[in-house]
């Protein structure tokens, strides 16, 4: 439908002349003005929304019919662009009143009070990169430039510009400007910049040539050294600009012992030395740093770093000095100097040789740390708040990081094993030979996966992956994690509360306690469970039994906060680009480059953790508020029951071992084997009261054995459905299976001819298919009958027999399909993490696929189940009990406060992808229809993977939430207990949450000005007239340096926790804030105890951070075991 656009004024309605429900009719000044000949013609296409209501009209301009005036247009440029509108047809909404009246746009336009931004629209003709645009038009120019610097300029080809005398021919490509000098000038001006790349020119082009070709020569030590030596003549230094052969001469006069050897000289001027004695090669610490940093947050490796020096040298593949192996070498050794100097060792009177286990690991701030970061009497504190004082630990392994049987513990060793965050190799080594093949049976059927990962998956590896920190050599097994566990467990204060998370902790803290006891001496432990909670992370527990769910859930654990204990597999994430150059190192070096990577992740967590802190809190707050709201309206609709409830949660709090769990149900529904066996009594009883018995088979046994007939169907039917495509021996299994059904329904018929000989006459008149197979007869069962059928051809009993048999079927089918599906979520889960090539993927595609039927069974057995109670009903679905199970029901579980910010992210996601429409459809000149809108895809900012659009909609499946909408008292009573004991729970753990936080916030203060004091003192214990003074200055600068630094991050983080956010992309005001200096230079907390006091711990409680904890105890972040946990 196509029509003129009409410059006619239309009246504008306002105040009393409006009226009520009437759309404002906004109008732009333009249309009252009389068009011009070259204004084009414009029309409009209309298209009616899918839900009928709106119409969507596009402006479109057309050009003008004659040649001048479209030649005059093109001249001009015409400023309007195509505007999109929204006409309501024929239908008066509510709420319209309110709108506000805009006279930039045409037409009728409806605006919520709430969007009227100032927030400036994109132009739609506007290039994205304003700046790449205008580029576009000067490719030619930049060209030209490019090809005049290969030539020599505006320098002179004939005078010296250094000394106005000699005949220039060099130029330096690292000096600012292009002039060309002399020999002797170019020599005298790089005496300072030994490393820039020289070009001379022979009169038709430049080519490279070296400042040692020119005579060039370094003297280290002291410039007017009077007897010095030569260095080797191929000394090779490599700098950010590539390789270098130089000429090096070192002090050899009376000043040597001053000045020191040849690798002292060259540190001393920013040199590493490739070797200690009679160094051939040096790179320069820029270099080292650079690569140090790219290796870090890039993940580059040394191969591909050294390559691209070498190409940057000489990219025609020339000759070259090969330094490859030196480089790894000395990029091994610079790091760990730094990761020496970064622990204090420097000024340490020890040394290097006195560093103990942990000591040169970056630990977590806001971990709780007795003597450090806690009040003195944190051990008193009242039984509300003892929570804020637990310290949140993590167990669990990556299988990515393995390592080829490449070198050995002799050959490799590592520079500082045991320092940082892995264990100490020596000892862990010695106790996992003296372990024996472990039985580690598990009673937990969402742990059948990891059954493989114990076995052929870790073949041909030395190791399978790093823990907390410590190689595994097959699988996850307990000698492994309990080593690991107990070492970063002596760096703990013993009375401090801790929460271990472990995905496998429901299986592995069994006999824990003993297993402990019995460790070496060196890591052997007593611990007092009574101390110790243990819990499963909130993503992993969903493939756990519903057993587990209850007992080892972090959402019902009293002081957890938000805490989710996902936050150990944040680091593998990150560490996980390194895995291609760990693989292949011996084990030393190995440790060494992981121990590296780990501290540069727990250092960016440390500098981000205010700003971590502040995102949580503010968002802790606002759902803490909601839940609690929530809650207090739920108690007061119960509020003659919750008395007893919340002695039941105290008593179970109290002691959870002993007392009844009040969140499990406690009046289950009746299973297929208790209802058989209920009315196996009931008739047994009839007998003895003397009622006959119509047959040798009792009425249920005849309704048993058709709901027996009716599961083989079911079956036989997803035999077929999985073996379409199968072998001849398949099929021939289908045979017999269909003979042995077929003699089943035979001898059900002969019984149905004594219990519903109406079924018989029903089939009579039934016309079946000649080619019918057994599994989709029709076996007849009363509610398959109508009301009359089954009243005139039925026997009274067998309609109570098979209700009574079918709610148990939905009851135990429920309850099963619940458990295939936690098997589900875990094969997937663990299929994605750790099924690696062919042979693993398959035997994995192999358990999923028969996981897969059992759970087709499972689901059809109860839909099947619920109809038949239906028919039973006479078509009334209210008296079921029971929901109705569709096929989008059938899911695993699933976060609901995950859901709710998904959704969130939806409506954000589809906003964006509106206005990205909007603007395709006016810089295109198209419209896209309303159903291809789905598949198109955002920014991609923010977004997730989703399978399909409504994925990120749904809500939890009723199967994991539903109680009985009809049942006994006690099944009413558990379903409303349970509901409410979840709302308090949710409501606690928000509360605890915000508490948490800011007990963090606090810590992460106290413990950034106990570092600069740490660091404060360090610089007063340098014995200043006792050591070299310039050793002297430069470790107490260093240490004043970095005291600065903490009380700079402390500063920064009292600024990001008190800024007002004014919203996205807007600047941030600061809360009036006394002084920063007393919030953080107080004593509460920073205690005097001696450093080799501190207890820390591996990560933050509640927060921990979104890429794993820094951890607090000697091997860190503590990753693998010692992980620090948050809230994710």
């Amino acid at each position: 439908m196509q029509k003129r656009r009409s410059t006619k004024a239309k009246p504008v309605l306002r105040g009393s002349d409006r009226q009520p429900n009437q759309y404002v009719l906004s109008q732009s000044v333009d249309e009252f003005l009389t068009p011009t000949s070259d204004i084009p013609i414009q029309t409009v296409v209309q298209r009616p929304t899918t839900d009928g209501r709106r119409v969507r009209s596009e402006v479109i301009s057309l050009d003008p019919p004659s040649p001048v005036k479209r030649a005059r247009q093109q001249e001009n440029v015409i400023e309007d662009h195509p505007t999109l509108t929204e006409d309501p047809l024929d239908f008066e909404p509510e709420g319209v009143n309110g709108e506000l009246y805009n006279m930039e746009l045409g037409g009728f336009f409806a605006i919520p009070a709430t969007s009227a931004s100032t927030r400036k629209k994109r132009d739609p003709f506007k290039p994205s990169d304003m700046a790449l645009h205008e580029f576009r038009a000067l490719r030619d120019e930049y060209l030209r430039e490019f090809l005049r610097l290969d030539g020599c300029g505006d320098a002179s080809t004939e005078i010296c510009a250094g000394c106005d005398a000699a005949e220039p021919s060099f130029r330096c490509k690292d000096c600012f400007g292009e002039l060309l000098y002399c020999r002797a000038c170019c020599v005298d001006m790089h005496k300072r910049n030994p490393l820039h790349r020289i070009e001379r020119w022979d009169g038709r082009y430049f080519s490279p040539t070296s400042l040692k070709s020119l005579g060039l020569c370094i003297q280290f030590g002291h410039e007017d050294c009077s007897r010095s030596r030569s260095a080797h003549e191929s000394f090779t230094v490599l700098d950010l600009n590539g390789l270098h052969e130089v000429a090096v001469r070192f002090c050899a006069c009376e000043r040597e012992l001053e000045m020191g050897l040849a690798r002292v000289q060259l540190i001393r001027r920013r040199w590493f030395p490739a070797t200690s004695e009679n160094p051939r090669t040096a790179f320069t610490f820029r270099l080292l740093d650079f690569f140090h940093t790219q290796t870090l947050q890039g993940k580059t490796t040394m191969y591909d770093f050294y390559t691209s020096l070498e190409k940057l040298t000489d990219a025609t593949g020339g000759a070259l000095s090969k330094r490859y192996s030196e480089f790894l070498r000395s990029t091994r050794e610079y790091r760990h100097i730094l990761m020496l100097k970064r622990g204090g060792r420097g000024h340490a009177l020890s040394g290097v040789y006195g560093t103990g286990p942990g000591d040169l690991a970056i630990r977590c701030p806001a971990c709780p740390r007795p003597g450090i970061n806690l009040p003195e009497d944190w051990e008193n504190a009242p039984p509300e708040t003892r929570f804020l004082y637990i310290i949140f630990l993590a167990l669990d392994a990556c299988f990515r990081l393995k390592r080829r049987l490449v070198s050995s513990e002799l050959r490799d060793p590592g520079l500082g094993t045991g320092w940082a965050y892995f264990v100490e190799m020596e000892p862990y080594r010695q106790y996992l030979l003296t372990v024996t093949d472990q039985v580690e049976m598990s009673t937990c059927s969402g742990l059948a996966a990891l059954d493989y990962a114990n076995t052929k998956y870790s073949r041909g590896y030395s190791s399978t992956g790093p823990t907390g920190v410590g190689d595994l050599q097959k699988g996850e097994r307990y000698a492994n994690m309990d080593w690991i566990f107990a070492s970063f467990l002596r760096w703990i204060h013993q009375r401090l509360r801790k929460v271990v998370s472990y995905d496998i902790v429901c299986q592995w803290y069994k006999q824990l306690k003993q297993r402990l006891a019995d460790l070496p001496p060196l890591v052997r432990l007593h611990i007092i469970l009574l101390f110790f909670a243990f819990v499963i992370p909130k993503m992993h527990i969903h493939s756990h039994i519903l057993a587990c769910q209850l007992w080892f859930s972090l959402n019902l654990l009293p002081g957890a906060g938000q805490t989710d204990g996902e936050g150990i597999e944040r680091p593998w994430a990150n560490v996980g680009g390194v895995a291609s150059s760990t693989r292949e190192m011996g084990p030393g070096s190995r440790r060494d480059c992981l121990d590296d990577h780990w501290a540069f992740w727990n250092w960016c967590k440390l500098i981000g953790l205010a700003a971590l802190l502040r995102k949580r809190l503010d968002n802790a707050k606002r759902e803490s508020a909601a839940q609690t709201e929530a809650f207090e309206a739920f108690t007061l609709e119960q509020e003659e029951r919750v008395q007893g409830w919340e002695e039941k949660v105290a008593a179970y709090e109290a002691d959870p071992q002993n007392a009844p769990n009040p969140y499990q149900i406690t009046h289950p529904g009746m299973t297929e084997a208790q209802a058989r066996l209920k009315l196996a009594e009931e008739e047994e009883e009839a007998v003895r009261k003397g009622v006959p018995a119509l047959h040798d088979v009792s009425p249920s046994a005849f309704i048993f054995e058709g709901l027996e007939l009716e599961d083989e169907q079911r079956r036989v039917r997803v035999q077929v459905e999985l073996k379409k495509a199968g072998t001849t021996a398949q099929k021939i299994d289908l045979l017999a299976l269909r003979r042995k059904l077929s003699r089943g329904i035979t001898r059900f018929r002969k019984l149905q001819a004594t219990y519903t000989p109406g079924a018989l006459q029903a089939l009579a008149r039934r016309e079946a298919p000649p080619d019918e197979l057994a599994e989709n007869i029709p076996l007849m069962l009363p509610s398959a009958l109508s009301a009359v059928e089954r009243a005139a051809g039925c026997v009274a009993s067998v309609e109570h027999v098979e209700s009574l048999a079918r709610d148990a079927q939905c009851s135990e089918a429920l309850q099963r399909l619940r458990n295939q599906l936690h098997v589900k979520s875990r094969l997937f889960t663990y299929k994605a993490n750790h099924a690696r090539h062919q042979g693993a993927n398959t035997r994995s595609q192999t358990l999923v696929a028969r996981n897969e039927s059992k759970i087709r069974l499972h689901s059809e057995k109860y839909q099947a189940a619920w109809r038949a109670l239906g028919l039973l009903a006479n078509g009334d679905s209210s008296r079921v009990g029971w929901p109705k199970l569709k096929r989008e029901d059938v899911r695993v579980m699933e976060d609901p406060e995950e859901l709710t910010k998904r959704q969130a992210l939806r409506k954000k996601q589809d906003a964006r992808r509106k206005e990205k429409l909007d603007r395709i459809r006016a810089e295109e000149g198209f419209l896209i229809e309303e159903e291809d809108e789905e598949g198109f895809e955002g920014d991609g900012e923010d977004e997730e993977m989703v399978v399909n659009p409504a994925e990120n909609m749904r809500q939890v499946s009723w199967i994991w939430t539903m109680a009985r909408s009809h049942g006994t008292d006690a099944e009413l009573e558990d379903a409303l207990r349970i509901e409410w004991t979840k709302a308090r729970a949710r409501s606690k753990r928000w509360a605890e949450e915000v508490l948490l936080l800011e007990e963090e916030y606090r810590r992460l203060l106290v413990s950034f000005e106990y570092e600069a004091k740490r660091w404060e003192q360090r610089a007063k214990d340098i014995p200043v007239g006792e050591v070299e003074e310039a050793f002297g200055e430069g470790a107490i600068a260093y240490a004043l340096k970095q005291a600065a630094m903490y009380r700079t991050l402390a500063q920064r983080a009292v600024v990001t926790m008190t800024e007002v956010h004014q919203g996205r992309g807007r600047r941030r005001t600061q809360r009036p804030v006394a002084t920063i200096s007393s919030s953080i230079g107080g004593d509460e907390g920073n205690g005097g105890g001696d450093e080799g006091d501190e207890s820390g711990d591996g990560g933050s409680g509640s927060d921990g951070s979104d890429g794993g904890g820094a951890g607090n105890v000697p091997s860190d972040e503590e990753y693998f075991m010692g992980g620090g946990e948050d809230d994710g």
